[in-house]
């Protein structure tokens, strides 16, 4: 593991021990000193940046040199040295390479992650036991038994930083009365004195809700990207409306990060024992001792778990890995997720904990070969409150239905099958870039940027790729065409497309296309002037209303449908 560095600074503390002051806190800064502790409180260990750590780690890179994980081409995490040279999440990996020529470049590897973080789990859980894992690099645990067995929360913190550093990587932790504040605390190294959550996350940026993916929904950046529009800057701000304005407004997800806004009650951590009757055990003849075995007996038994789930009706959010050897060690971790878990993910958690143990090389891997393998989900709920997926399933009916699309691809070719991928763009086809199932969804360019003149919303239902030609028509049948100055020559009242003609209900635009013009092959340099309108169609057939038209050469198009 890297070299453990130490940062001292605005009384945040990370890493190694030194002599304590009675007056201050090691391993955290102190809110406000002074107040009462609560009896449910949870401690967050983070371990910043822990994909590129991991990556440093074992490509043996030095401490000094800046490093960064990509993934699609584009940094999902980077060291703090390389975010010194002004490499940032989200850039493509040549503009990264160009703001830091020295940068070493990794791919993203989730089991790289979590066998690395298994020392660090191990450290933490022979200090004070009952620990769950959210997410390779952070970890939470219930405050209140360390507390007590160290004297106090400042202790326990110390204690644990130390135990960290002690394998050879940095920690911050966070200590506060719900989990979700609880991380947000670990990213400030600060301990959130009991009852003040709110006013703690109050001033924060409305992008905390979003910033750790292990407590959230995948479209909770939609949701912020959503709030932030709306002028609700701040934490404090979501936070000040209340729960039937936000669960008449928003979604499912949008209640949950209001109820982390307000810093509210959350499901703590636990280590209750889970039904038995859930329970699913592989006592494994011969005993497993390779990784490749031991992610094979895994995936089996996710399978036969999720089916047990699937007959009760529930689903798993909360699951706990155990392992025996013939030695007789006990070996278990708990594994905490946001949504659901399908059998893919089950069986990705089992093989990187698996994975963990059986290549451990602080010597503290097991002695013996594993003979038992038992999954026991912790906590679960009910299927009926679950989102379900687009052909009604929530795991399985989704891969079912991916299988299928994989055998059409073996008959017909990689790209019969495509799926769009949200673009950027100003037009309704710019804003689709079609790729083939299984490849990376990346688009064609970034759907984040502002896009001036874009189409406005509601955006059509369908897009007509060939652009039929149709005809607009003023009163007395001549045609409706765009002048120069981006204006219709004469009130358009009917349309025709094909032998069908219809009166038109109404009418908008027309809206100039000026865009691309320096380039020949363009839409605007070949066709002179382009413009798109909406118009209302009278009469049948009712399933055609209104439809978005395009004008480009002298001629209209039909370009999309609207429901």
């Amino acid at each position: 593991m890297p070299e453990v560095r130490r940062h001292e600074a605005a009384g945040a503390f990370v890493g190694g021990a030194r002599a304590m002051d009675p007056t201050e806190t090691v391993g955290c800064a102190v809110i406000e000193p002074g107040r009462t502790r609560s009896g449910s409180r949870v401690l967050a260990l983070w371990c910043p940046d822990w994909p590129a750590v991991a990556a440093a780690a074992v490509a043996g890179v030095a401490a000094t040199v800046p490093v960064a994980v990509f993934a699609a081409n584009r940094v999902i995490t980077c060291s703090a040295i390389a975010r010194a040279e002004g490499v940032r999440r989200g850039l493509r990996r040549r503009e990264a390479q160009a703001r830091c020529p020295n940068l070493f470049i990794a791919q993203a590897d989730p089991d790289r992650d979590a066998r690395l973080f298994e020392p660090v789990v191990a450290a933490v859980d022979a200090t004070v036991p009952g620990i769950e894992v959210l997410r390779p690099g952070l970890l939470v645990l219930s405050a209140r038994g360390a507390a007590r067995f160290f004297g106090s929360e400042e202790a326990s913190a110390e204690r644990l930083v130390d135990a960290v550093a002690a394998v050879g990587v940095e920690a911050q932790i966070g200590i506060a009365d719900e989990l979700s504040t609880a991380v947000v605390a670990a990213r400030r190294a600060a301990i959130v004195p009991p009852g003040d959550g709110a006013r703690f996350l109050a001033p924060m940026p409305i992008a905390e809700l979003a910033v750790e993916p292990s407590l959230s929904a995948p479209e909770r950046a939609d949701l912020v990207d959503l709030l932030h529009r709306l002028g609700l800057r701040r934490i404090g701000d979501f936070a000040a409306l209340t729960p039937t304005e936000v669960g008449s407004r928003f979604g499912t997800d949008a209640v949950l990060a209001h109820r982390s806004a307000r810093a509210v009650p959350e499901r703590p951590p636990s280590v209750r024992r889970p039904p038995p009757e859930l329970t699913v055990e592989y006592r494994c003849d011969p005993p497993i001792d390779r990784v490749d075995a031991a992610a094979f007996a895994g995936r089996m038994l996710a399978t036969r778990l999720h089916g047990r789930l699937s007959a009760a009706s529930v689903s798993c959010t909360r699951l706990s890995v155990f392992a025996e050897t013939e030695a007789g060690e006990q070996l278990s971790r708990i594994w905490r997720c946001a949504q659901p878990l399908t059998p893919e993910d089950t069986a990705d958690r089992v093989r990187w904990q698996l994975d963990g143990w059986l290549t451990r090389r602080d010597g503290a891997r097991p002695t013996a070969p594993i003979i038992a393998l038992r999954l026991e989900p912790v906590e679960v709920a009910a299927t009926g409150a679950l989102q379900l997926g687009l052909w009604g399933g929530v795991g399985a009916e989704h891969e079912q239905a991916r299988r299928a699309l994989i055998r059409v691809q073996g008959l017909l070719g990689g790209e019969a099958v495509r799926v769009g991928v949200l673009s950027g763009g100003r037009g309704p086809q710019e804003r689709i870039t079609m790729v083939a199932l299984g490849d990376e969804p990346v688009p064609a360019a970034d759907p984040a940027l502002p896009w001036p003149g874009r189409l406005p919303q509601p955006a059509p239902a369908l897009i007509l790729l060939t652009r039929p030609l149709v005809r607009l028509e003023a009163d007395d049948g001549s045609p409706v065409l765009v002048t120069a100055r981006g204006l219709f020559t004469a009130d358009p009242v009917r349309l025709s497309w094909g032998s069908r003609q219809w009166r038109l209900a109404g009418w908008a635009g027309p809206w100039p296309v000026d865009e691309h013009w320096w380039i020949p092959e363009s839409l605007d340099a070949a066709a002179g002037v382009a413009a798109r309108a909406q118009v209302q169609l009278d009469g049948e057939p009712a399933d055609i209303r209104v439809l978005l038209l395009i004008f480009y050469s002298e001629t209209w198009r039909a370009e999309g449908l609207y429901d």
